[in-house]
């Protein structure tokens, strides 16, 4: 699909009243896992969006132009939150973790999976083994506190079981900056898949930031309150490999574009006919919004779209699915791995003085007061073991012990065996 070579409705006739846009919420024991994933997804998305053209319109004195962008905002923000009630009243919010997790796993992993560009897909991979392991953490939690057993919210399509353990996640945050990439040079997957995992990952964490205080108790507070500091960091990962010298029209047209690849995305791949009927709904308003992406760009900088996008046909739709060999294979290879700057290392080959270290003693003076340790060292303590779902033991010979959390797994030098990254190409 060209999305360009559609005809659109004019960005107005897209407005809902009241009763429009209040959608019918989904049932949390029929739902399909990947259809609430898609929902996170588009919810993210949306805000991407909304909050790209609020900064947009701080950084721009034409008011002509304030006033087209405070418009399709406007309808942004009724789609975000159209889509974000679809989530029933009666799934607690660490039953919706549980798919903000599972969405980040499998669309990190189907992202790199189809990367052509070697420092991405390195990007995703190395954060996708962190996003692992707060499933495991989350999961550990929600049947501690509820009794639900995650395996069945996640429709056991993706394992439950240590990755990169999270107390391994706390990095001096310079080294959290990567290489950009240059748009106009890059595949257009490239510039899409740094953009879609910077909305996920930015939506994961202003979830986590905005219910840390809602949980209901304080190991529950201080987990969410830990995580939510790691995917400050995958923000500030992925953010940065996005290209930053494309100008606010450019970047406009390429929201725009890339909110129609991803509807027209759930629209290819959802099964449920409701709420493919919804994405088919929301493809449609992104077209006009495109369109009008189109216009300005032309209008204020004298620019066809073919000059940001040189071939406006959509790659193949992003199709959410179990991943489970791709993820073993990944946290075989690079569970020991930390970041340095704009490039990977392992934990063995830094020096003692090295900012990681630091870091780290800073943050974890004590392993007793980490958060996402204490989570299943009681649950250890309660049960006897930790909750998991697999389907073989774990790939890490040192992550395989049920009985106690191990700590030193991509934090101490030589706590496990890695051998590196692959590309695509």
């Amino acid at each position: 699909m060209n999305p360009f070579e559609e005809k659109p409705k004019s960005v107005e006739k897209a407005l809902q009243n009241w009763q429009q846009l209040y959608p019918k919420p989904y049932n949390k024991r029929e739902i399909d896992p990947y259809t609430k994933t898609r929902i996170i997804l588009m919810n993210g998305t949306e805000f991407e969006a909304n909050w790209f053209s609020h900064q947009f319109a701080r950084h721009v004195d034409d008011n002509d132009l304030r006033r087209d962008l405070a418009l399709t905002r406007y309808v942004e923000k009724q789609q975000q939150l159209k889509i974000s009630l679809l989530k029933p009243e009666n799934e607690s919010i660490l039953e919706h973790t549980i798919a903000y997790e599972q969405l980040a796993v499998d669309l990190t992993a189907e992202l790199a999976k189809r990367e052509l560009d070697c420092d991405v897909k390195t990007a995703l991979d190395f954060a996708l083994l962190e996003d692992f392991d707060h499933l495991y953490r989350y999961a550990n939690l929600l049947e501690m506190q509820q009794g639900i057993a995650a395996e069945w919210l996640v429709g056991r399509y993706t394992e439950i079981m240590p990755g990169r353990p999270t107390i391994s996640h706390h990095r001096y945050p310079m080294d959290n900056v990567k290489r950009s990439i240059n748009a106009k040079t890059s595949d257009v997957q490239t510039v899409l898949s740094t953009m879609i995992i910077t909305a996920a990952e930015q939506q994961t964490m202003n979830y986590y930031m905005n219910v840390t205080n809602f949980a209901n108790c304080d190991l529950g507070r201080k987990l969410y309150q830990e995580i939510a500091l790691v995917e400050e960091e995958h923000v500030t990962q992925y953010e940065s490999l996005m290209d930053p010298n494309a100008t606010w029209l450019e970047m406009l047209l390429w929201h725009e574009y890339c909110e129609c690849y991803l509807y027209w995305s759930c629209y290819m791949t959802e099964t449920n006919n409701y709420i493919k009927g919804l994405w088919e709904e929301n493809l449609e308003i992104e077209i006009s919004h495109l369109h009008k992406a189109v216009e300005l760009l032309k209008k204020y900088e004298g620019k066809d779209w073919q000059e940001v996008i040189p071939c406006g046909d959509f790659p193949a739709p992003i199709s959410l699915h179990e991943n489970i060999d791709y993820v073993r294979k990944i946290l075989g290879d690079t569970v020991q791995y930390t970041s340095k700057r704009e490039n990977y290392v392992k934990v063995s080959s830094l020096p003692k003085d090295a900012d990681f270290f630091r870091f780290q003693d800073v943050i974890n003076p004590d392993v007793r007061i980490v958060p996402s340790h204490c989570v299943i060292e009681e649950f250890i303590r309660r049960r006897g073991a930790d909750y998991r779902f697999q389907v073989a033991p774990s790939p890490i010979p040192e992550l395989r012990n049920r009985r106690q959390d191990n700590t030193s797994v991509g934090r101490k030098p030589d706590a496990a065996d890695s051998t590196d990254f692959f590309c695509n190409k």
